[in-house]
């Protein structure tokens, strides 16, 4: 049995670029972090002649073109597994939240697909695997950062460009300096998820007129990068905060809602310096920066909402378990 432990991300600015439509017009960027929430998936051979997977329903399949699922039918015919498989998938926060499950669960399931078949894969394979997949095959509107801090890990500087080709930069920060930011973000779940998919259809729609906002958000996130390299004012980082949430809301009107404005004015009264809604928008987890002698207060302001605690993860895709292989 193969186990793999892969993390969910937050992405601080610049989404939105990393969609072929934006990049194959204009470069894109975004800064992002890898988290210590994950998505676990076990994967064994199957005693019986079928195949059984299990993620919010279970289903049994005698082939893999008959699985419903569709990121794990992709997946195994990707990697070319027939052989009867039984698939299990757990996550430590809720589906369509924000936080890039759907691309976590599509490098996870592979990675632990390539280990089963006794092969080695690097980050850079995992992400542009599971990219084909949910983008070419699946036809997802999504972008392509998810898959690579999924693979990756870690904080990074995601450039893509007008080719496709995609460049993973690690923030070269101090450990200090990494520490403190750290120290200075909380997160807090709305209560509702919503379906990524429409969201980012319109917006991709739009984008052509947006390049401008999407180039303005690029520019954010190289600047956040450079505050952190600098290590001088990490407060900046959360001026920058604030600067892209307001930019992406102008992308499409569906990214926030009135009850997350509302929210959202409430935590800048009460000491955060920015925040944003994570993912494509219209629920999930709203993520916010705030001095650490002023997060009670915050978190008082906020008490009907639930706060997640988490930490940076310095580590993309893992295997946690490893038994035989099929070779």
């Amino acid at each position: 049995m193969i186990i793999t432990r892969t993390p969910f991300r937050i992405s601080f600015a610049g989404g939105g670029s990393d969609l072929e439509v934006s990049y194959a017009r204009q470069p894109g960027a975004v800064l992002c972090t890898a988290i210590d929430k994950f998505m676990y998936l076990a994967v064994k051979e199957h005693f019986g002649r079928n195949f059984r997977v299990s993620y919010s329903k279970t289903e049994y399949a005698a082939t893999v073109e008959e699985i419903e699922h569709p990121i794990v039918r992709e997946c195994l015919l990707s990697v070319g597994l027939e052989q009867p498989l039984e698939i299990v998938s757990m996550a430590d926060l809720p589906a369509q939240a924000g936080m890039g499950s759907s691309s976590s669960f599509t490098v996870g399931l592979l990675h632990a697909l390539h280990a089963l078949r006794g092969e080695v894969v690097t980050p850079n394979v995992l992400a542009e695997e599971a990219c084909r997949i949910e983008i070419d095959r699946l036809g997802e509107p999504i972008g392509k950062q998810d898959q690579y801090i999924a693979a990756y890990g870690g904080l990074q500087y995601v450039e893509f460009h007008h080719d496709g080709a995609v460049r993973v930069e690690p923030v070269l920060c101090s450990k200090e300096v990494y520490r403190e930011l750290d120290r200075r973000l909380v997160i807090f779940f709305t209560g509702t998820t919503r379906n990524a998919r429409d969201v980012l259809a319109r917006q991709r729609s739009n984008t052509p007129k947006r390049l401008p906002m999407l180039a303005q958000l690029c520019d954010i996130a190289r600047d956040m990068r450079d505050v952190l390299t600098a290590g001088k004012d990490l407060a900046e980082f959360g001026r920058l905060l604030d600067e892209a949430w307001l930019a992406k809301k102008s992308l499409e009107s569906s990214i926030s809602n009135t009850g997350i404005n509302e929210v959202y004015a409430r935590a800048l009264a009460a000491g955060a310096l920015g925040g944003k809604l994570l993912g494509a928008g219209g629920g999930g987890f709203l993520l916010f920066y705030c001095e650490p002698e002023l997060q009670e207060q915050l978190r008082s302001e906020l008490g009907e909402l639930r706060e997640v605690r988490f930490a940076f993860s310095p580590y993309g895709s893992r295997i946690v378990h490893e038994g035989s292989s099929l070779a």
